[in-house]
């Protein structure tokens, strides 16, 4: 560490997130080590670390068993909200069963993950709508076509202005995490690792651990 980081990196996030969070977070690395270079590929799709010689990648959600290491840079809630108007018209779901008398405006996967009594929980939803874009949700959401399941950076604005209004916050699933993944057979660099400390530190968690995790994929990317 006690190199100055230089050189070419290769990073790879989602789009929106990427978009929002890592792509700012970039440009402050950038003016602080003038001799690092970026290439920033903001896809939904997830690549191979190794075959396309990536430094690291931006993983939202769950992870699985790989060779992969892992840091995890912060925490991402899950909220199911709705606009005040459709809570007006169609009434305020209490209960996880409530959801069959809804309209849910469903992301790539037909099934929302919530927490009772201590115990995860997938429920199916139906709804009108189904797209892969959380914006195009939130979009419809704010249009009050429906209740939608959407990762905090998405909805956080709009539920803290009143646009959108959380419902079932009583079942709301346990955090994720966002993770910096970088392929545990190569070496370390000062560059590598100067960017996941300062992504960790920015993001939320500064303590550096080893894990061995590959994102199984995120429904709103």
């Amino acid at each position: 560490m006690q190199v100055s980081p230089k050189g070419l990196i290769k990073v790879t996030a989602p789009v929106t997130y990427g978009e929002t969070h890592i792509a700012p977070l970039m440009n402050q690395f950038l003016n602080d080590y003038p001799a690092v270079e970026l290439e920033l590929h903001l896809t939904n799709q997830k690549l191979d670390l190794i075959e396309d010689s990536i430094d690291v990648a931006i993983r939202l959600g769950r992870l699985a068993d790989s060779t992969l290491r892992a840091k995890r840079l912060a925490d991402r809630q899950l909220y199911v909200c709705a606009s005040p108007g459709y809570i007006e018209k169609h009434g305020f779901p209490l209960a996880l069963s409530d959801l069959t008398q809804h309209q849910s405006l469903i992301g790539s996967n037909d099934y929302w993950r919530f927490h009772e009594k201590n115990t995860p929980k997938t429920l199916k939803v139906n709804g009108r709508i189904k797209c892969n874009s959380g914006v195009a949700l939130r979009s419809a959401a704010m249009s009050g076509l429906g209740l939608v399941q959407l990762p905090d950076y998405y909805v956080e604005h709009d539920l803290e202005s009143g646009s959108l209004v959380e419902v079932l916050r009583e079942f709301r699933d346990e955090k994720e995490g966002v993770w910096a993944l970088y392929p545990e057979n190569r070496h370390l660099s000062p560059k590598v690792r100067s960017l996941i400390d300062f992504l960790a530190e920015h993001l939320g968690h500064s303590e550096f651990a080893n894990k061995t995790p590959l994102s199984e994929g995120d429904k709103h990317n």
